[in-house]
């Protein structure tokens, strides 16, 4: 499945935008959750052009500097909400580095091995700041049925994520403190 494909419909389904404001929301919203490399973009786009999901107007900003403006059609919005009413199942537990080292950690020092819990923990615990921060820039919850209402959602389960992960790491250091 194309996921990138849907992320872009997406975003343009809420407004038409040039490649350089769909990246800068990969950079922002997006970045809690997704990611992709800045060499995806351009090759979907134009591969969703090549299949009238998306047309373009070209602008001229300034005196030489040309500009896409990138919209969604009917076909393209069609498909996007065909994705998007479908239920996905679940993915398979996605890999993390840190983890795996945790698994083998037996083989450090008690002392590094809670260093190691101590420093991911910090990281996590940023992250959650972050999250909380962006959180207060709400103010409240969002309107039911708008974009910022989902927007809301998501933010609301990677906050939890990370309340999670530090609760967790901090019962894995106290463990790991125990004599």
């Amino acid at each position: 499945m194309r996921t990138l494909k849907y992320a872009l419909l997406g975003m343009l389904n809420k407004q038409d935008m040039t490649g350089y404001e769909l990246m800068k929301l990969f950079e922002g919203a997006l970045a809690e959750f997704w990611s992709v490399k800045h060499s995806q973009i351009y090759p979907e786009l134009k591969r969703l052009t090549e299949e009238g999901m998306v047309t373009y107007t070209v602008e001229i900003s300034g005196s030489v500097l040309e500009k896409k403006l990138y919209s969604i059609t009917e076909l393209g919005r069609k498909d996007f909400m065909n994705w998007l009413s479908q239920t996905h199942k679940m993915k398979a537990t996605p890999k993390e580095e840190f983890r795996l080292q945790l698994f083998y950690s037996s083989a450090l020092s008690p002392e590094r091995q809670i260093y190691i819990l101590e420093d991911q923990l910090k990281q996590h615990q940023i992250r959650l700041e972050h999250l909380k921060k962006n959180q207060s820039e709400f103010g409240e919850v969002p309107q039911k049925g708008t974009y910022e209402f989902s927007d809301y959602l998501v933010l609301l389960g990677a906050i939890r994520r990370e309340e999670s992960t530090c609760n967790w790491l901090k019962e894995c250091i106290d463990m790991c403190k125990e004599d």
